[in-house]
């Protein structure tokens, strides 16, 4: 590509130089001219006229690839020619456009080489050196050229003439050739460079673009330039949309960041995404310099941790809960031989004859008491110890069907519409026994925040490896602070309740592989969601 360039530069440039000749030697004034001269003009005319058409000609084949070496010689060829026939045309030995023969070796040398320009300059000497003794010796009188023009020289100064032009053309090859061919090895290395980059770019491209993390960049100030998709996906904004904007008004929680000093520290933020979910993203800030080893910006890369965090804590409550599963089930035979032995002591008080009314009344709340506490003791122990689910195959939509008919009578829906939106195709593999125990409790949770009527939707979906059912409620929504402790045993809100409902769902659900989360939707009021490990046909 390099040597079509030339090529071509060289062509443009004997245009341009046959035309203004050509404009020229047509607009001098023939009273100022000598009689040779007016002899040799119509010559000269003609050779720049056919110079001009022959470069157009050859301008329209340098677009050719396999024309470009044949029409390389042949451009180094016509340049000879022409400078020879000029010289011919316009007086031999008194011509002033010797000097050309110099132009013609310095394009052989950059379009050719060193040993062509070597090549060309000696072709020039020899044509040269003809042309001079041809004329000293008369044989070119025929067309024009004065014997005695170059008896004036006389046989020392002719000789010295053609030395020192061979002279000139040889240092001028050897020049030419040495420049050429550094300016060819600059130009294989500046490609073999430039398609370095060139991969380089594309390989950093493809890194940025399909990476698995966010990652932007900014200036010095803080203005967005480089805006990936994983970044576009969390954000919302395309890179157009998000270029140049402060990287405050796309995450505020950034603010300052720039500024801190530990640009090496993990750090971790809330965002609420496009959709409205609340995620975690970790972050991490590294600043990087230009060429000259000044600040040029900094690098933000970053990723949704959510996932992870809730594992984590998820582990942590599996090690919490491991450690009182058995001191529960020792503690639950502890309490309930005394229990009973206290249950059993009661109800032979109770059944004593002539016992007055009140001792009656305390020794049946003593009995009621007992019963309860033996309920909260049995609660505590399917928390802390839940049976092995027996799973199987259930039709979603029936089952659902079935469990909104069993509570159909309680009052707590009485002002409730309850809708099951499960497609009738869904199938989960389940503890049937196990998931009305769930399904009942989170029924129950969204009925009693619903104290002026609303609506439940229960709804199915899924993705690759998980079926989701959601439970969604319309009431007052639940706080962040109460939605972290939520299925915690002995944590409620109600005044009656006993805390192990939540509790006990989310470890069951737990037990089924999956888990149970809560969230706020955009529209208001509370979603419960449970996600079971796919059915695997």
């Amino acid at each position: 590509m390099g040597s079509e360039r030339r090529l071509r530069l060289f062509i443009y440039a004997r245009i341009v130089v046959s035309f203004l000749f050509l404009a020229a030697t047509l607009l001098l004034d023939l009273q100022n001219k000598t009689i040779e001269m007016e002899r040799f003009q119509p010559g000269v005319i003609r050779l720049m006229a056919f110079s001009f058409v022959f470069s157009i000609i050859s301008l329209a084949f340098v677009n050719k690839q396999r024309f470009i070496q044949l029409l390389t010689n042949i451009q180094v060829v016509w340049d000879l020619l022409f400078v020879t026939v000029l010289i011919l045309f316009t007086g031999g030995i008194l011509s002033p456009y010797s000097f050309l023969y110099l132009l013609s070796i310095l394009i052989a040398g950059m379009l050719l080489g060193r040993r062509q320009a070597l090549y060309t300059a000696s072709l020039c000497g020899i044509l040269y050196g003809t042309i001079l003794d041809f004329q000293y010796f008369g044989y070119l009188t025929f067309i024009g050229l004065s014997q005695e023009d170059a008896y004036q020289f006389g046989a020392l100064r002719l000789f010295y003439t053609i030395a020192f032009n061979l002279i000139a053309f040889g240092l001028t090859a050897f020049v030419t050739g040495l420049l050429a061919e550094r300016a060819r090895l600059s130009e294989e290395a500046l490609q073999r460079s430039s398609i370095d980059y060139y991969e380089l770019a594309q390989l950093n491209s493809a890194i940025v673009t399909h990476s698995e993390s966010g990652l932007l960049t900014t200036t010095v100030t803080g203005r967005i330039r480089v805006f990936n998709p994983y970044a576009e996906a969390i954000a919302g904004l395309s890179q157009f949309d998000a270029y140049d904007k402060p990287i405050e008004t796309v995450f505020s929680q950034l603010s300052g960041c720039l500024n801190s000093d530990n640009y090496t520290a993990k750090l971790e933020f809330e965002y609420r995404r496009a959709d409205g979910a609340v995620i975690i993203l970790g972050y991490r800030v590294a600043s990087f310099t230009d060429s000259k080893g000044k600040l040029a910006g900094y690098i933000i890369s970053f990723r949704d941790v959510t996932n992870f965090r809730r594992l984590e804590a998820a582990l942590k409550k599996a090690d919490r809960l491991a450690a009182l599963g058995e001191l529960s089930a020792r503690m639950a035979h502890e309490i309930r031989n005394p229990l009973a032995a206290l249950c059993g002591s009661v109800q032979l008080l109770s059944s004593a004859k002539g016992l007055p009314e009140c001792d009656s009344r305390l020794l049946a709340i003593v009995t009621r008491e007992a019963e309860r506490l033996e309920v909260l003791i049995s609660e505590f122990l399917m928390y802390a110890r839940p049976t092995k689910p027996q799973t199987e195959l259930i039709a979603l939509f029936d089952y659902i069907k079935d469990e909104l008919i069993f509570l159909g009578n309680d009052p707590r829906f009485a002002n409730v519409i309850l809708q099951n939106l499960v497609p009738e195709s869904a199938e989960v593999t389940v503890d049937p026994n196990q998931l009305h125990q769930v399904i009942v409790n989170l029924l129950h949770n969204a009925a009693d925040a619903l104290l002026e009527g609303g609506w439940i939707k229960i709804e199915y979906s899924q993705s690759f490896e998980s079926s989701i059912i959601c439970i969604t409620d319309n009431g007052s929504g639940i706080a962040a602070d109460d939605a972290r402790n939520l299925f915690e045993p002995f944590w409620t809100t109600k005044p009656t309740g006993s805390g192990l409902g939540l509790a006990i769902s989310y470890r069951i659900i737990e037990a089924h592989g999956g888990s149970l989360s809560v969230e706020s939707p955009p529209a208001g009021g509370c979603r419960f969601v449970i996600t079971l490990p796919r059915l695997k046909k």
